[in-house]
């Protein structure tokens, strides 16, 4: 505590110079001049588009860009970037546990670490800020990037997502990443800026100022990049524009690597042309929905064309990409945080093999009230970077009503749908705990409306029998999962000789 009548060593927010004022002016004008030459060069281009980050003065006004320790500011929420035992000793981390007080320490224990991505709070004791929220940043190698990547968007979504529920008025961020954890810095402020731009569009109506607290080192990097997600004027934005990265991410700043999109044709020397096109209206995807990045051949006549056998595989196959293509951009376009909600399909470790286990859950899908359509939305969005090497899926069937089966015809669009890097890379699904109808139902589904994935279905009767295929550490099971099949199946490995 300061004394009586001396100057506090606390930054009160609401004296710092936001990213719209004066201070703003002089970098706009710094900005144009660094920035003149491309202008010159892509102004006609740059006229015709729409920025994805339009200059928005409510948005602007609440940023505030700052050379300091974060420590010092004195807003309702800071945040500490850590390691999983939050126990890392960095500069930022060591500088907020000395301001704040041994009791911090202590408070942290009993939070028993904090995972890659994920954001937990403590009370800020000594601090003048109220609440500390601690997130960890990923560990960056260039061999897996893309996983970096949508770890450090969680990161500063999920710092975002707490203030929210918690009505945070102020929030200040420190550099969420770490010598130690080697991501660059430049890409790092790119997914930083945006994600939080994207928070503040959608769901930012309470929150009143968010303060990235930088170094020397850092605050260069910050000031060039931040006129293209926060632009000051109508001027800047048009500047700004052509200097976006490929990756702007979708509607909530969450990476979408373009890298992922590319498709390789299995006969590049007679699909040349063919392969510009796919390339050509994926770059346009990007670019928006106008009518012109649209265009392309009567639809209607390529289908009737496709129906009467007049159509050359190869052609299929490009119409049926460029239909999967649409689906993704709406699945990266739309809002589809309430099936997200549901935790029906995510993510876990590895199988034996070290093929990436994707996981669904039955029970979790209530197929009768919400949109099924959304649900197919937010596979295809989930699923998309997942299937671009080989992968395998386990459905949990586990006390799965009537209201959660899932048709056949939806399950045969959604097949349909699907780009063939899908079915390519499916190396097995895993049916566990199947009754006898899931059983016939699979038998009819594989066999007359799907060709391909009879061998790959296999019907798991225990969790036992899933472990010999995938490690049990290496893979998330609902609670009541393994609840049932330990009354189920106990009474079964009971039995079995105990040298089995």
């Amino acid at each position: 505590m300061d004394p009586l009548g001396a100057r506090s060593q606390f930054m009160e927010v609401q004296s710092l110079h936001t990213w719209d004022q004066l201070q703003g002016v002089h970098d706009e004008v710094d900005g144009e001049n660094h920035l003149r030459e491309e202008k010159d060069k892509l102004t006609n281009h740059v006229n015709s588009l729409t920025s994805p980050f339009p200059f928005r003065q409510d948005i602007n006004s609440k940023i505030v860009l700052f050379n300091g320790d974060v420590a010092l500011l004195n807003c309702t929420a800071i945040v500490n970037t850590s390691n999983e035992t939050l126990t890392d000793k960095n500069p930022v981390s060591d500088s907020i546990h000395r301001y704040a007080g041994p009791e911090l320490r202590d408070e942290l224990l009993k939070l028993k670490g904090c995972r890659t991505g994920e954001a937990k709070m403590t009370e800020g004791f000594n601090l003048a800020a109220r609440f500390i929220v601690h997130t960890v940043g990923p560990k960056y190698k260039a061999k897996y990037r893309t996983a970096a990547e949508s770890s450090l968007y969680s990161c500063y979504r999920n710092v975002m997502q707490l203030a929210k529920e918690h009505a945070m008025v102020s929030v200040g961020f420190c550099v969420v990443s770490t010598v130690k954890r080697a991501y660059p810095l430049e890409d790092a402020t790119h997914i930083a800026l945006r994600t939080v731009r994207r928070f503040l569009e959608n769901h930012g109506e309470n929150i009143e100022t968010v303060v990235f607290a930088v170094s020397d080192v850092e605050e260069p990097v910050y000031r060039k990049l931040m006129p293209l997600y926060y632009p000051r004027s109508k001027k800047e934005e048009r500047i700004s524009l052509p200097l976006l990265p490929a990756d702007i991410g979708n509607s909530e700043g969450e990476p979408v690597v373009p890298e992922r999109q590319i498709r390789i044709a299995e006969k590049p020397g007679n699909l040349e042309d063919d392969s510009w096109d796919d390339s050509l209206e994926s770059d346009l995807g990007l670019v928006g929905s106008h009518a012109f990045a649209r265009m392309e051949g009567d639809v209607d006549k390529q289908r009737k064309l496709i129906l009467q056998g007049q159509i050359s595989e190869a052609a299929q196959q490009k119409q049926h990409q460029r239909n999967y293509n649409r689906w993704l951009c709406r699945a990266r376009a739309e809002d589809l945080s309430d099936i997200a909600a549901l935790k029906a399909l995510y993510q876990t470790g590895v199988d034996i093999c070290g093929r990436t286990v994707m996981v669904v859950v039955g029970r979790n899908i209530p197929v009768t009230l919400i949109d099924m359509e959304k649900a197919l939305l937010y596979f295809i969005h989930v699923m998309d970077h997942i299937t671009v090497k080989e992968y395998v899926m386990v459905y949990f069937h586990t006390l799965t009503s009537e209201h959660n089966h899932l048709d056949t015809d939806f399950l045969k669009k959604l097949y349909d749908i699907v780009d063939a890097k899908f079915k390519k890379n499916l190396r097995a699904f895993y049916f566990v705990h199947p009754t006898f109808r899931s059983k016939v139902s699979t038998w009819f589904f594989t066999t007359f409306s799907v060709s391909g994935l009879k061998e790959k279905v296999h019907h798991i009767e225990n969790l036992q029998q899933l472990f010999t295929c995938i490690l049990p550490e290496q893979i998330d099971i609902p609670p009541f999962v393994l609840e049932y099949d330990t009354r189920v199946n106990s009474p079964y490995y009971m039995a079995q000789p105990s040298g089995l």
